[in-house]
């Protein structure tokens, strides 16, 4: 049994991988999955059912290997599938949808002087309705363009921009509900 060096170059392990040495396929899940989990998480609260559309997702990375032509980072094609697996099972899950209307950006106040843990933030994200956290996980955390993220949804560009005006204002108020909190506490 020939032990694959983590150290090997990126390339080595991916060629090795796309002949389905298992080794490799280990290697490459072992160094992404953690990553990986976290980005499921940011769209599926439960983190069980984020676990289990991630290893679809890696299932897909494998299956697909081959098809991965040294554009870009790996790391990046990788983040783009689990994102895509993401958004299918909770169309599948969900059926979510995307409301058109014409609400234009507002900018929003920030304080510098009130800091949140990661866990707060990551609540108030998963209280957002599905589609405002879809389109505000694409926009803020991937930096995905609106056009980018509508080609992806197959909804408008003012759709997506119209969505994630929604989700920033109902982060706004949620974050002034924890800032009185914290003032009266």
């Amino acid at each position: 049994m020939k032990v694959i060096n983590l150290h090997q170059e990126e390339n080595e392990i991916i060629a090795l991988a796309v002949k389905n040495n298992r080794q490799a396929q280990q290697c490459i899940y072992s160094k992404y999955s953690p990553k990986m989990l976290s980005v499921c998480r940011q769209y599926i609260k439960d983190l069980q059912l984020a676990e289990d559309v991630m290893i679809t997702a890696f299932m897909k990375v494998f299956v697909n290997l081959g098809r991965f032509e040294n554009k870009g980072s790996f790391e990046g094609w990788i983040r783009r599938t689990m994102i895509n697996e993401c958004i299918s099972f909770i169309r599948v899950q969900k059926k979510v949808h995307f409301i058109e209307d014409s609400v234009g950006f507002e900018e929003v106040d920030s304080e510098a002087d009130i800091q949140f843990s990661i866990e707060d933030i990551q609540s108030l994200i998963d209280g957002l309705p599905d589609g405002y956290k879809i389109i505000f996980n694409l926009f803020v955390i991937e930096g995905y363009k609106h056009k980018e993220i509508g080609s992806m949804l197959g909804i408008n560009e003012g759709t997506s921009k119209s969505q994630f005006a929604h989700a920033r204002r109902i982060l706004k108020n949620q974050i002034n509900i924890l800032k009185n909190k914290e003032k009266y506490s």
